[in-house]
């Protein structure tokens, strides 16, 4: 007869044990209910690859460490690469069987208005007025003609249209939506009403505690994005030991590979190629330091095939019809 599988081993425990000292035990409540469709519990993202040199970089530097990549994503947005180059992105990922997300259009921080400026953020990377809504339909609308089956969001308003329109088949049926860090729900309240308008995988502030992932995970199935380090400006945590515990308790999860103590990239052009390309290169080296990490303490299991993207069935509002 099989022997069960051990569960995973907790960081120092035994070590601990042997001398005496109090390690507390996990409790089976915390755990997530929920995983993907395919039953795996977390998928692997490298965030801000901003083009399709970044995207070789990490697609080579993936190869070379052996780190499984279910999905990449741009942050400069999709005006700001060509056909040519998102062409050559989705290429570049249909060959891997990588899922490519790119960032929908006008956003608050880059707009004319004065508040992101000051020292509240106004209102952040949110679209202002229906022009910056139509620029994002727009930018929707071209890089699912292209190919791409991902689109990242930073609206809600943004959110539901473009929901709306897969629901009326305007865009792709299998097209799907990634809520962006920089409006991440807290709270397990809001996290649903993302679900709700749309959202096929949120982003979640950096530093929510791991009981505040319980709680969420009591109130959606929807899919996780939480940045295993983050980048400085979203706080620059580094949280490699918690990864297993992460996956534990807010599965589906996908663990993003960001990185702190690095200048920031947004938007992208050739003037910051030298440095986009080195921050690419080490995404993915933090990303196998991950991946070591779970394996040594025997919590590696659960990960997605690679190729599988879809969520899965989720909640949403009924989509009203015309206007």
């Amino acid at each position: 007869m099989t022997a069960p599988p051990q569960p995973p081993r907790r960081p120092g425990a035994d070590a601990l044990a042997r001398i005496g000292h109090p390690v507390p035990p996990a409790d089976p409540a915390d755990a997530s209910p929920h995983s993907f469709p395919d039953g795996g519990t977390w998928r692997t993202e490298v965030p801000s690859v901003e083009g399709p040199e970044a995207l070789a970089t990490v697609l080579k530097e993936s190869s070379r460490l052996d780190v499984p990549v279910h999905r990449v994503s741009q942050g400069s947005g999709i005006w700001m690469l060509t056909d040519a180059e998102i062409t050559e992105m989705v290429d570049a990922c249909a060959e891997r069987a990588i899922e490519l997300c790119l960032f929908t259009g006008p956003r608050g921080t880059w707009d004319t208005g004065a508040a992101t400026r000051t020292d509240s953020g106004g209102a952040g990377l949110r679209a202002r007025g229906h022009d910056a809504l139509a620029g994002c339909v727009e930018d929707a609308l071209r890089a699912t003609e292209l190919g791409v089956r991902c689109l990242l969001v930073a609206d809600e308003g943004v959110l539901w249209t473009l929901h709306r329109m897969r629901a009326t088949g305007v865009l792709p049926a299998d097209t799907t939506f990634k809520a962006s860090a920089l409006i991440g729900p807290a709270n397990p309240a809001s996290y649903a009403v993302y679900e709700h308008l749309g959202a096929d995988s949120l982003n979640v502030p950096s530093d929510l505690t791991l009981e505040h992932l319980t709680e969420i995970r009591r109130a959606s199935r929807a899919p996780l994005d939480l940045y295993v380090e983050a980048p400085d400006d979203l706080g620059g945590f580094v949280r490699m030991y918690e990864a297993a515990e992460l996956i534990r308790r807010g599965a589906p999860l996908y663990l993003k590979f960001g990185l702190s103590k690095s200048a920031g990239i947004y938007p992208y052009g050739a003037h910051l190629r030298e440095h986009t390309l080195a921050t690419a290169r080490e995404r993915v080296r933090r990303g196998r330091l991950v991946l070591d990490l779970l394996a040594r303490h025997g919590a590696d299991a659960g990960m997605s095939p690679l190729g599988s993207r879809l969520p899965g069935e989720l909640r949403r509002f009924p989509a009203p019809e015309g206007n």
